[in-house]
């Protein structure tokens, strides 16, 4: 047995994770007719396991920040990675200009509402409420999966709008964490800001993308030519994904660049050049778009069960997170008007002129889900020299957005989603 961990503790934790996932795998057919998602059985089982119910356990994330980070660090690789091989409109395409429009514009509006929300009722400095206006301002991937494209032939505008998003933001978020850290003295931002913007800005976020697209173009070459050889073998498409992803990540991370940005580029160009590679099937158009993306599907297939495993853990780990002082009410108040008031308005704001139908806007301004993404944000920080007070303050309004988040969005996706299909039917 591992030194520093308790027996009783690691196979409580199994216990736990098992009887979960069992539960989910019996009754997976009745829960998907109820009008709510799985990540709210999920949290439901953590709270009453955790300090608010059973007090069986609870999860300290200041204490254990280095293993949270690196927990929400992989979780929203694996997301960011199956969200680029869904989307399967090409570099130019106008579906893109929504999403893009939502991880630059909406997203700094975010950013912007939220830190004036932050210093007007939890009295934050600049810095901290910059920074908590960067941690809440990204949409998770890990979470929204009713909400966004559900496999790699889904063109509906709407889900790709929404997982492109969460794609991009997750990474576009970083500048903005950099200058809240900035700000608090925990970050060199330069003279007048100058550092910040060639280094933290132009530079991280363009090295990511380049790099991962490079690294997915190469690796569907690869694969295709092996495949053209006869040199094909049923691991192959795997081991290529999962590897694609650490190799992508880590060569960005060497070259100081944004390694959200480089997995999710890199899932995406895998899948673009294999639909590029791979000839089209008999009778269809011949265009990437019809063309099968039989790789594409095997590792996309793979990373989603790494995905919904590490939800699991995650919101079982949030449950354990929430205590009974948790629900202050400015706690609740910044949570209610981040979801409520600034989401729509920082979206209604960045799709002006979009062409984006009106319907379609109010939808994506309500899917806003927050979640691991905000959680990895809030431990890259932590474990950046933020502490005491603020540290504490942080985590707790954090906490309580994701779960609110949850529960909110959770309840509604079904019905709304299930509505928004009818209207664009008739």
């Amino acid at each position: 047995m591992q030194a520093g961990y308790e027996p009783v503790s690691i196979a409580a934790w199994f216990l736990v994770v098992g009887a979960v996932l069992l539960f989910m795998a019996f009754s997976a057919s009745r829960i998907q007719r109820m009008p709510l998602s799985t990540a709210i059985v999920y949290l439901a089982v953590g709270v009453l396991l955790g300090p608010i119910g059973a007090d069986q356990f609870h999860f300290n994330p200041l204490e254990q920040s280095a293993l949270l980070e690196v927990l929400t660090e992989i979780a929203v690789l694996i997301s960011l990675f199956a969200a680029g091989l869904k989307l399967a409109a090409p570099v130019g395409d106008r579906m893109w200009w929504p999403p893009f429009r939502l991880a630059t514009v909406s997203m700094v509006l975010t950013v912007g509402l939220t830190a004036a929300a932050g210093a007007w009722l939890l009295g934050l400095s600049l810095g901290a409420a910059v920074l908590l206006g960067a941690v809440l301002a990204p949409t998770d991937p890990v979470l929204a999966s009713e909400v966004q494209v559900r496999d790699v032939g889904d063109r509906d505008r709407l889900r790709f709008a929404l997982t492109g998003e969460a794609g991009l933001n997750d990474g576009t978020a970083f500048p903005m964490v950099m200058l809240g850290l900035g700000l608090l003295g925990l970050h060199e931002l330069g003279e007048a800001g100058a550092r910040w913007w060639l280094v933290d800005v132009a530079w991280a976020c363009s090295a990511g993308i380049a790099v991962g697209g490079a690294l997915g173009m190469a690796t569907a070459w690869v694969m295709h030519r092996l495949a053209e050889r006869g040199k094909k073998n049923r691991h192959m498409e795997n081991f290529a994904g999962l590897g694609l992803i650490a190799f992508a990540y880590g060569l960005s991370l060497l070259i100081e660049s944004y390694g959200f940005l480089a997995v999710f580029a890199a899932g995406f160009m895998l899948h673009r050049g294999e639909a590029w590679l791979t000839p089209a099937e008999a009778g269809s158009e011949a265009d990437a778009n019809s063309r099968p993306v039989y790789m594409t599907r095997v590792s996309l297939n793979l990373v989603e069960h790494f995905e919904r495993l590490f939800e699991v853990a995650l919101l079982l780990l949030i449950g354990g997170m929430l205590f009974a002082d948790s629900w202050q009410a400015t706690y609740v108040a910044m949570a209610l008007l981040l979801l409520f008031v600034i989401r729509p308005l920082s979206v209604f704001l960045g799709l002006a002129g979009s062409g984006q139908p009106f319907r379609s806007q109010v939808m994506i301004a309500w899917f806003g889900v927050k979640g691991i993404g905000s959680l990895y944000y809030l431990m890259y920080a932590i474990q950046h020299g933020v502490e005491g007070d603020l540290a504490v303050t942080l985590v707790s309004v954090v906490v309580v957005v994701v779960a609110l988040s949850v529960v909110l969005h959770g309840i509604s996706a079904t019905p709304l989603m299930r509505l928004y299909a009818r209207t664009i039917r008739e």
